[in-house]
């Protein structure tokens, strides 16, 4: 079976999307911690607010959400391919 996976081009690329994947949930937890708890970490009357929202609030949640929908969209645009689930083998007849 690991011979089977070493052929099959279809790993290879599973395996970069999932690292993709894997890089894009780490850089969002590490701008969400470090707006949440470096700028949130301050006492209350101190803190800056934007439409409304504490800044480190806005920063981690609200900014983050839409980096994070701008970045994901990029990754599945440019770096993600379709590969079919079928496995084909040689000799075989699509059906």
């Amino acid at each position: 079976m690991k011979r089977d996976r070493q052929k099959d081009h279809r790993f290879k690329i599973a395996e970069k999307e999932a690292w993709i994947g894997i890089g894009l949930v780490l850089f969002n937890f590490i701008w969400w911690y470090g707006f949440a708890y470096g700028i949130g970490s301050g006492p209350a009357e101190e803190y800056k607010y934007i439409a409304g929202l504490p800044a480190w609030f806005f920063y981690s949640c609200v900014a983050g959400f839409l980096i994070m929908v701008v970045l994901v969209a990029v990754a599945v645009k440019f770096f993600f391919k379709e590969v079919p689930f079928e496995d084909k083998t040689e000799g075989e007849n699509a059906e």
